[in-house]
């Protein structure tokens, strides 16, 4: 089964209270928004997938609580992104100041703004040209450092603002860089 995309932009727009209150009534259904308007429905991850998601959550959330420099989040969680999108990436992290800066109804709602730091992990549904343009449109609305992990090719894309795509075959580990300092993402077990 792979993602479904509603077109519905032209029938009605979705203010994001309705989109919310879909979600809500829709709780079995993982949905994201594009930019255009239209709904995504995603199906559930099989075994494998759900335990990569899990330990790439983890990782992220130890380390944060070691740092304490950020907040992190896992693939539930919904970013309203500067161009209306509401997207749902895989694991994710933003900075404490920006975390702080919101008010604490925004932080009970769809986060208003993009994550710093992203990944994106390529499941048998997922298309890789569908999460190449997310990653890309993460980067236009703000992303840092960006990661699209994919376990049959092995491969790894890395995502940064005013670079290119940096393609790496099989690494044993990737590097938070200054985005997240100290951060290592030992791949053993992911690809």
């Amino acid at each position: 089964m792979t993602a479904l995309t509603l077109d519905l932009h032209l029938a009605l727009e979705l203010t994001d209270e309705q989109f919310e209150q879909i979600c809500r009534t829709n709780r079995d259904l993982r949905l994201e928004r594009t930019a255009k308007g239209d709904l995504i429905i995603m199906p559930p991850t099989g075994g494998e997938t759900g335990n990569r998601n899990i330990k790439l959550s983890t990782r992220v959330e130890i380390w944060n609580s070691q740092t304490n420099l950020g907040i992190a989040f896992d693939s539930s969680t919904g970013f309203k992104l500067p161009n209306g999108a509401i997207r749902s990436p895989d694991a994710s992290w933003v900075q404490l100041e920006r975390w702080q800066a919101l008010t604490p109804l925004q932080r009970r709602k769809f986060i208003p703004l993009c994550p710093d730091f992203a990944i994106e992990l390529m499941s048998p549904t997922d298309e890789l040209g569908d999460t190449q343009a997310k990653m890309q449109e993460y980067l236009a609305n703000g992303l840092q450092l960006g990661w699209l992990l994919d376990p049959d090719s092995k491969q790894v894309e890395i995502y940064r603002p005013a670079q290119p795509v940096e393609i790496l075959q099989n690494p044993a580990s990737l590097s938070g860089e200054t985005v997240l300092p100290g951060f290592v993402l030992h791949l053993q077990e992911i690809l």
